[in-house]
């Protein structure tokens, strides 16, 4: 398996741009192969809404058919990436479409990942103290430039990526361990607008 797929199509990307898709994609990435009916679980959906998203995703590239298990009734889905991400086009121009279709998928991933973190404060005082304590949630505003922003995004990718789910044995995470989920946000502020006064 490919360990990152990163890309400029904005086909695939229009394709990415779905909730539903993302969800199962993230199931696969994440947990290993999976029949559509235990992927309609992760995304909220029946079997058969969930194949279609399947049968898309497979189309683009991103999954194919998994060798078959048990009786082989149900078709097995795998990942053929265990990450993704998105570019700017070798010729260094941003088209109008590559752009939205970007925008579509990174609106999408906020959005889910707020959802995430909703959920999870929802619930929290049901967390033991441990767990409470343990988490954070911080909003921190910087002055940088672009040279320290990359550098500071490299330093907490290498911090990160052992703990990494895609990449770490369970067997050799510490007991009581959990999916956890680190989201990180680095962008400039949109410039102030000058005053009409």
């Amino acid at each position: 398996m490919k360990t990152r797929m990163v890309t400029d199509d904005v086909g695939l990307l229009r394709a990415m741009a779905h909730p539903a898709r993302l969800a199962i994609l993230g199931r696969l990435q994440e947990e290993g192969p999976a029949t559509a009916t235990e992927c309609a679980e992760t995304a909220g959906l029946s079997p058969s809404a969930c194949s279609y998203h399947l049968r898309t995703l497979a189309k683009h590239g991103l999954i194919e058919a998994a060798p078959a298990r048990g009786d082989g009734r149900e078709r097995v889905w795998r990942a053929l990436q265990t990450g993704w991400g998105m570019k700017d086009p070798e010729s260094g121009e941003l088209t109008p479409e590559l752009l939205a279709a970007q925008g579509a998928v990174i609106q999408t991933v906020l959005d889910e990942a707020s959802r995430r973190l909703s959920e999870y404060l929802a619930q929290s005082s049901r967390e033991s103290a441990d767990w409470r304590d343990a988490t954070r949630l911080a909003h921190v505003v910087l002055y940088v430039d672009p040279d320290e922003i990359r550098d500071l995004a490299e330093r907490v990718d290498e911090l990160v990526a052992p703990y990494r789910i895609v990449d770490r044995d369970p067997e050799s995470a510490p007991n009581g361990a959990r999916v956890t989920e680190f989201q990180l946000r680095l962008f400039p502020r949109a410039p102030k607008r000058p005053s009409k006064d």
